[in-house]
């Protein structure tokens, strides 16, 4: 496995150099601006990033304000308490995409979201989770939340700004190419051989996993 520092300057040759590398590198937002996101934003993002998932995403985003509409700005209360007339309801509305499935899963993760208002709420408990055990973060909400397994619940937690690695096509090409997995990681020995991998690089560069892995993507 390279050091960070030569698979960052296979980046830089490949994208104009280290000053147009760096204005495509955003840094995660900080676990205290993070805690005063509220929930309802949390349920809003995650909900979108279901919606997306083997969907045009260009559909939903033209979409957004008829879904923002339809589950009343994504009320993490009003949407946990989600019954059977408002569910029929919003499988015929046509401000949406009238997925079944995927709208129920806004009342289970409205639920899942709640159930951490005692903790300080989503913006805390999500927010904190250390990025040294982001793959802990990922099982939780494949666990405990509704259809964020997989990529949905990455791109969830870095469209919220939190520190992320999300596993797409080129970034697993590196980590293939590096010797960390030997396919796209899907059993926990390889998502931790991932873990493990981006925490060595965190600790070589000081930068944190979204930066880091918008770097490995930029190398292939």
């Amino acid at each position: 496995m390279r050091e960070f520092s030569e698979i960052y300057a296979i980046a830089s040759d490949r994208h104009g150099g280290v000053d147009a590398l760096e204005a495509g590198l955003t840094p995660a937002l900080s676990a205290a601006d993070l805690a005063r996101i509220p929930a309802d934003r949390w349920l809003a993002t995650m909900t979108r990033c279901i919606f997306q998932a083997g969907f045009n995403w260009k559909v939903i985003d033209t979409k957004w304000d008829g879904f923002e509409a339809a589950f009343h700005g994504f009320d993490v209360g009003r949407c946990a308490m989600m019954d059977d007339d408002w569910l029929d309801t919003l499988i015929a509305d046509r401000r949406i995409v009238r997925n079944g499935l995927k709208i129920r899963a806004v009342r289970d993760n409205a639920v899942f979201l709640n159930s951490m208002r005692d903790r300080g709420g989503p913006g805390v408990v999500l927010g904190a989770w250390p990025a040294t055990d982001f793959i802990g973060l990922l099982a939780l909400l494949k666990s405990d939340g509704a259809r964020l397994g997989a990529m949905s619940g990455q791109y969830a937690m870095r469209f919220m700004g939190r520190d992320a690695f999300i596993l797409s096509r080129d970034v697993t090409a590196r980590l293939i190419a590096e010797g960390v997995i030997d396919k796209p990681a899907g059993s926990k020995s390889a998502m931790r051989a991932v873990q493990d991998a981006f925490n060595t690089w965190m600790e070589q560069s000081g930068r944190g996993l979204s930066e880091i892995s918008r770097v490995l993507a930029m190398s292939v």
